[in-house]
């Protein structure tokens, strides 16, 4: 693997940051940049009070972006001076580990963290897919990757425009980099006078580039079934599959072989109207606090993610493990009786405590001893059509780890495998037919000054080749019932609909 140049730190690395008065909203900013290369939405779509939910980000155009397929990354090298111009060229292959390939990318640009702005001020950011825990641990690869969706897609961005919630205020930030230190704080005014001219367009900057992969057939697909509930939505499983795929999970269980998995099928149906409108839909019909959306260039992934997967704030590592949905009710007091339901429910109760556990033991890798605690137990959290159980877990980061050593401890997310991790996942892999591709991954961002944050890639679809995949999934132990978790798989699945039929007609 070949070293990149260790650029310096001096002051020059410091970023230009300019606030935009009356700025367009994240969703307007997003349609007048839609079609700009490797565009990355990390959108708080339900921002709250919640310090966690109140920036929201805008960045495309790498100067640099890393692509994994297997056991091989490409190396994208940006080409043409102007931001709406800007094209993309293969200037190298390596076959080392992924994460230290970031690594090396990232710390050549580093950047101290600016106090008052928000936490995104530019750096590595984009796809971490499930795929990648095969260069983690070793896993049988699924029987069927028709889509070949890359396994990592990430962009080095020097600009992006950061929304924070809380003061209503849009600020544009750019480090001016891969220019020499000497020409960073012209090239950094530049990019921003440019990126100010494009949001004065009513429309998008332009077309999305074509994909070179021709549409896949149904016949293509790995055998697929029709889902009564959802007239014209494909499955990976039948009904009847499905649930002896549960009760094959409960008889591992029942021999000690795992605590629980998550199991999953794969909803698939004709991609309907235009990526960029489908998000819009989506975000509108079902918005979350960790909601994105990302153009891979072949793919583009939409997601309305509740879960948080990992933070670090200075030496303070987060994560949010979701464990425990139920549907919401009809009524006021449907709702609360559903809610107090799951408040109480030993079941949902006894997956969050395993996944929490799984969780203390993945952060000990890389915290400090003794500094890994669980200062929330059992919180509800509400969302439009569910409530979630969902609790916290912190620590602090050890002085020779960083944000990467984290993700590489924690990666996948144990919410969305089961526990033992590795176990878990041979049996998802034996036991769904297709591969998970992004889904149960990483939108992330890792910033210049060493920060992390990341969502789980749940009510997320991948959208490319001619179609529309929505897997949904849930936690299966001991006492499952199969049909139930069937019934589960769809609950997760409703609320993104909305945003299908509404894509559909646009």
């Amino acid at each position: 693997m070949t070293s990149p140049t260790v650029h310096s730190n001096e002051s020059s690395a410091q970023p230009l940051v300019e606030e935009i008065p009356g700025a367009p909203s994240p969703e307007e900013a997003f349609k007048r940049l839609s079609g700009l290369p490797f565009l990355l939405f990390l959108d708080s779509a339900a921002a709250d009070d919640d310090a966690e939910g109140c920036h929201s980000y805008l960045a495309a155009c790498p100067f640099e972006a890393l692509r994994t397929s297997g056991r091989t990354t490409e190396i994208l090298k940006s080409t043409g001076s102007e931001v709406e111009n800007v094209s993309y060229e293969i200037s190298g292959r390596e076959g080392g580990d992924p994460f230290e390939l970031l690594r090396l990318r990232l710390e050549s640009w580093r950047a101290p963290q600016v106090a008052g702005l928000p936490p995104f001020q530019g750096g590595a950011a984009g796809l971490f897919g499930y795929g990648l825990a095969h260069r983690i641990e070793n896993i049988p690869r699924s029987r069927h990757d028709e889509f070949e969706v890359p396994d990592m897609v990430i962009g080095l961005y020097d600009w992006v425009l950061a929304w924070d919630h809380g003061s209503e205020t849009c600020r544009i930030i750019s480090h001016g980099f891969p220019a020499e230190a000497a020409q960073r704080q012209r090239r950094a005014a530049e990019r921003i006078r440019e990126v100010k001219k494009l949001l004065l367009k009513t429309t998008g900057t332009r077309a999305r580039e074509g994909e070179s992969m021709p549409p896949l057939s149904r016949g293509e697909l790995a055998e697929t079934w029709d889902v009564p509930e959802f007239p014209g939505m494909l499955s990976n499983f039948s009904r009847d599959d499905y649930t002896r795929a549960v009760e094959r999970s409960i008889e591992y269980i029942r021999a000690g072989d795992i605590f629980q998995v998550n199991l999953s099928q794969r909803l698939a149906c004709p991609a309907p109207g235009s990526p960029e409108n489908f998000y819009l839909a989506l975000r509108k019909s079902n918005p979350a606090p960790y909601a994105g959306y990302f153009d891979l260039g072949e793919y583009v992934v939409a997601s309305s993610s509740p879960e948080q997967f990992l933070s670090v704030e200075e030496e303070l590592v987060t994560t949010r493990p979701i464990k425990g949905t139920c549907s919401r009710g009809y009524t006021p007091e449907e709702d609360l009786s559903r809610r107090g339901h799951l408040t109480q429910s030993g079941k949902d109760q006894a997956e969050n405590v395993m996944i929490v556990d799984l969780l203390r033991n993945d952060l000990s890798r890389v915290c400090r001893p003794h500094s890994v605690e669980v200062p929330h137990l059992f919180e509800i959290e509400r969302h439009p059509t569910v409530y979630h159980l969902v609790s916290e877990i912190s620590g602090q980061l050890r002085e020779d780890r960083d944000a990467i050593d984290l993700l590489r401890a924690a990666f996948p997310g144990g919410s969305i495998t089961g526990a033992p991790k590795v176990r878990a996942m041979e049996i998802i892999a034996e036991l769904e037919p297709t591969a998970r591709g992004p889904y149960c991954g990483s939108l992330a961002w890792l910033g210049f000054g060493g920060g992390l944050q990341s969502s789980i890639l749940i009510r997320t679809v991948t959208i490319g080749r001619g179609w529309l995949q929505m897997p949904v999934g849930g936690g299966i132990v001991s006492d499952s019932s199969p049909e139930a978790e069937y019934q589960e798989t769809l609950q997760k699945a409703t609320g993104m609909l909305p945003a299908l039929i509404k894509g559909a007609t646009d």
